[in-house]
């Protein structure tokens, strides 16, 4: 899958802000009388009209923003759970801070043709992404499924990762998924076991990021799960031709 190219800086307004998720009133809602931030405003205007913006994804490229944990590329802006040059600074070959490695961007729906192999399959408005699992390409996109529900699912680069699947049924509980603190959500053969256990495949050890998961948990009255496995149900891959993850199946339907 190709990515988006980032080398120069630009600027982006919003004309979406009524996209918004309506819920009943919680933390993330009481931010949505603030400024709408540059990220949340990017990511906001690739959505599809069956698609909203969850609140609790809102209140995250906010607080991303408010933090300053993003850089302005040509394509916009690209941001991060964690300081860039803080995560630069403390990689070492046996460890690094800063927790799960993601990023977020407005990549929308510019390169789903790729993912799908074929320019002529219109799939845009049921797909969105809007962040990078991977640093071989994977990504986690908007879905929306055919009841019409609303989730968040990973989209495996091919080349590295196959992870097809729903991430999480839900916003909060994907930014509860990103705070586990695996290196990077696109290698599910550790889903099963928790950061840095000796059955993960990688030598590397992730600190967590502390700073992330405090704002979490004490915003959102949420816990962080031990494993990936608590929150992704069935992590299917490409190719798979009897998986009961619903996503996989609907991609099988459109390539296989």
């Amino acid at each position: 899958m190709t990515g988006v190219n980032h080398s120069r800086r630009i600027r982006c307004q919003s004309q979406h802000k009524n996209r918004l998720h309506p819920q009943s009133r919680t933390y993330a809602d009481s931010l949505s009388d603030e400024p709408m931030s540059v990220l949340l405003s990017q990511i906001n205007d690739t959505l599809s009209p069956k698609m909203s913006m969850p609140s609790e994804l809102a209140a995250l490229f906010r607080w991303i923003d408010s933090n300053g944990y993003f850089v302005d590329l040509d394509a916009g802006r690209l941001g991060f759970l964690f300081p860039e040059d803080k995560l630069k600074s403390g990689f070492t070959d046996t460890e690094r801070p800063g927790g799960t490695n993601i990023e977020f961007a407005a990549e929308g729906d510019a390169n789903l043709h790729y993912w799908f192999d074929d320019e002529t399959i219109d799939v845009s408005d049921r797909l969105c992404i809007f962040a990078k699992t991977g640093a071989e390409g994977s990504m986690a996109a908007f879905w929306i499924d055919d009841d019409g529900k609303q989730c968040i699912v990973h989209m495996g680069s091919g080349s590295g990762s196959l992870l097809c699947c729903v991430l999480a049924e839900s916003a909060i509980d994907f930014l509860r998924l990103i705070a586990i603190g695996y290196d990077e959500l696109c290698w599910d053969e550790c889903f099963s076991h928790p950061p840095n256990h000796a059955n993960g495949g990688s030598d590397l050890f992730v600190h967590p990021n502390d700073e992330y998961n405090n704002w979490l948990t004490s915003n959102f009255r949420v816990t962080i799960p031990n494993t990936a496995s608590e929150i992704v149900v069935h992590p299917a891959q490409m190719g798979d031709t009897d998986s009961p993850d619903r996503f996989n199946r609907w991609v099988e339907q459109i390539v296989g």
